[in-house]
């Protein structure tokens, strides 16, 4: 059953509108607050259809604001200029065979995992583990690099993933509630720019069908998505 809280925000959105950017966000600021910090959260669900691999969308963006969220990295890596450079970019877990042993008997207490080229070789066993939870490291996300030093820097400032699912729909955190709302704006529009650009060659007709901004225990907001792309 949903709250009182939600249904009050229910009773503020009008579920047959598409709102613009701007208004959608000062409205999802407006909704009864909570007693933490929702994230806040774009949804797509796409023209595509993930069966077929040549229609898989997926990408990173970087968000301009950070996504608000503490993020915990784990780096594969031996030791040496890798593994150095991941703990001087304040990566919290870094190792190889111990961090390998740790996964693979079920931890998976960390948000992001980066792995140099050379620990992919070993790291790839944990795709039971991993896989099922979108943790493998993955060179198209910049997960799988050398230079972990930056990919940690990265990820920590903001940089996060996407990846449609096999509904058709891909959901992407774009901060916080408490965040400004321009903030927000900026963060939502280069999320939305990413995706757009993300397009396969091999998907006709139109790309992004229906867009949602929403909070963590909130109800979705419909967002008029022509006034952003207007070629999606």
């Amino acid at each position: 059953m949903p709250s009182k809280r939600y249904k009050k925000a229910l009773e503020m959105v009008d579920l047959n509108k598409v709102y613009p950017l701007q208004p959608a966000i000062e409205l999802l600021k407006k909704f009864p607050k909570t007693k933490f910090d929702q994230s806040v959260e774009i949804a797509f669900k796409l023209g595509v259809d993930p069966k077929h691999s040549d229609q898989m969308v997926r990408g990173t963006v970087p968000l301009p604001h950070g996504s608000g969220k503490k993020v915990r990295v784990l780096v594969f890596a031996r030791e040496g200029a890798a593994a150095d450079a991941a703990r001087a970019a304040e990566a919290e877990f870094v190792g190889f065979e111990d961090m390998i042993k740790k996964c693979s008997d079920g931890w998976v207490d960390f948000d992001v995992a980066i792995a140099t080229p050379e620990a992919m070789s070993e790291v790839r066993k944990l795709g039971k583990v991993l896989g099922p939870r979108g943790l493998m490291p993955n060179p198209k996300t910049g997960t799988v690099t050398d230079d972990t030093g930056k990919a940690v820097k990265e990820v920590k400032a903001g940089r996060v993933e996407f990846k449609v699912d096999k509904g058709g729909n891909v959901h992407v955190p774009v901060g916080k509630v408490s965040f400004q709302e321009n903030h927000l704006a900026e963060n939502t529009l280069s999320v939305v720019e990413a995706v757009t650009k993300a397009r396969p060659a091999s998907v006709k007709g139109i790309f992004i069908r229906s867009c949602t901004l929403a909070g963590t225990m909130s109800p979705p907001v419909r967002l008029d998505i022509r006034s952003l792309v207007p070629s999606a």
